[in-house]
């Protein structure tokens, strides 16, 4: 496993208990992309589908990792991150094991967000997380995360 996503499943699992008892799984941190793996035994609900508040929380955290090690490599580590909103959409039952991912916002945003941050300490952006079963989108997620000193 690469240091960046040993370094961000120890940082889950020791920070946030929850992702261990949800199998959570850093699968990949490349080119941009952090991808997340969730185990469908781990996040069984009653009618034998992955519950929506494991969806939610694995979506919710490909953006906060995605954002956590972005920052890592920008060399900025004395801020807060912070989940201000979000909205998912449910668009398929998800019956197997999935991986949520969150790939880099458009480069101008990035560069913004980076620029207030030093700036002022304090700046947002929004990501978008989707969750794959296969090669089926069954969930998307769009949050907007805050930066603080």
């Amino acid at each position: 496993m690469s240091d960046a996503r040993a370094h961000l499943e120890r940082l889950l699992h020791q920070d946030i208990p929850l992702t261990r008892a949800m199998g959570l799984g850093v699968l990949g941190w490349q080119d941009g992309e952090l991808r997340l793996s969730l185990p469908l035994a781990a996040n069984l609900n009653h009618k034998s589908s992955m519950f929506g508040g494991s969806l939610y929380c694995a979506a919710v955290l490909a953006g906060w990792g995605w954002l956590h090690l972005s920052l890592r490599e920008a060399g900025i580590v004395d801020g807060h991150i912070v989940i201000q909103q979000g909205q998912i959409d449910y668009s398929e039952p998800v019956l197997g094991d999935a991986v949520a991912l969150c790939a880099a916002p458009p480069a101008a945003e990035w560069e913004r967000f980076l620029a207030l941050y030093r700036r002022r300490g304090l700046a947002r952006i929004g990501l978008h997380s989707r969750i794959l079963v296969g090669a089926t989108e069954a969930v998307r997620f769009s949050g907007q995360y805050v930066l603080h000193r």
